[in-house]
């Protein structure tokens, strides 16, 4: 723990030097610091389960869709990360039991991903165990994180992350 607040002391360097978008630089690191530390928190849970917030991610996609499978592409896309990235994540969950890959019946060049009925379980106690810490966001008030969603939900938009 520092003693003192480095993003508050970046934004005095900033202000000092007469820097533009102090608000913006100061919010920027802000939220890329409680990423970090949102992230380190879930994967310290998950990791009880041999999960990153990735893999438990794609198995609660798995264990949410229809059938309990999806093609590898349309996932990707869901989970907003790279094929590769898919790929990877399946091939661990595949070794560890979680998911398997079965071939499309109807389009040979694509490959579905499987979730088991191990996969199932450990998707469900891993979303307790993620609840009971609030997904690393214990202390907050239910109106701050109202209040962050809505405000993380505009920039995402003005992104074109998604449509509306």
């Amino acid at each position: 723990m520092l003693p003192f607040d480095p993003i508050g002391e970046a934004r005095r360097n900033w202000e000092a030097n007469d820097w533009r978008a102090v608000d913006a630089m100061s919010a920027a690191t802000s939220i890329t610091r409680a990423h970090q530390l949102v992230i380190g928190r879930i994967n310290e849970a998950l990791a009880r389960f041999d999960l990153t917030f990735s893999r438990f991610e794609a198995l609660a996609l798995l264990h949410f869709s229809r059938r309990g499978l999806l093609p590898l592409g349309k996932m990707g896309n869901r989970l907003m990360v790279h094929p590769t990235s898919v790929t990877n994540t399946i091939d661990r969950l595949e070794r560890d039991g979680l998911v398997r890959r079965v071939p499309h019946t109807e389009d040979r060049r694509k490959v579905l991903a499987e979730i088991t009925d191990e996969g199932h379980r450990v998707v469900a106690k891993a979303a307790d165990v993620l609840a009971d810490i609030e997904f690393g966001l214990a202390g907050l008030s239910a109106d701050t994180l109202g209040a962050l969603d809505d405000a993380i939900r505009v920039l995402r938009r003005e992104a074109a992350d998604f449509a509306e």
